[in-house]
């Protein structure tokens, strides 16, 4: 599974478990001097995951994949994932840092 297809797989048990992604614009001529970067956070008592789409896409993997290991852990226990979706959620390996 490339990391294409293993990106829509977490997003689509995302989704079914009822965490909002969403997915930043590119910005233009922004005065910030660091560019966004994907997180977890809730909104009104929900749970959603930002994805940057400056940051490499390991890092979105292990975002998304620690949102579901925290939030969704009853979810994807009772239910059947691709060995390589569940390796990657299973796994509770540290994030890949943000690039500085």
């Amino acid at each position: 599974m490339d990391n294409a297809e293993l990106k829509d797989a977490l997003l689509a048990l995302a989704r079914d478990a009822g965490i909002e992604v969403r997915t930043l614009g590119r910005r233009r001529g922004s005065d910030c001097e660091a560019p966004p970067v994907s997180g977890t956070c809730r909104v009104r008592g929900a749970v959603w995951v930002v994805i940057s789409p400056s940051d490499p896409v390991e890092v979105q993997l292990d975002i998304l994949a620690e949102a579901l290991r925290t939030h969704a852990s009853a979810l994807i226990e009772g239910r059947y994932l691709p060995p390589a979706v569940r390796e990657r959620v299973s796994s509770g390996r540290d994030p890949i840092p943000h690039p500085a």
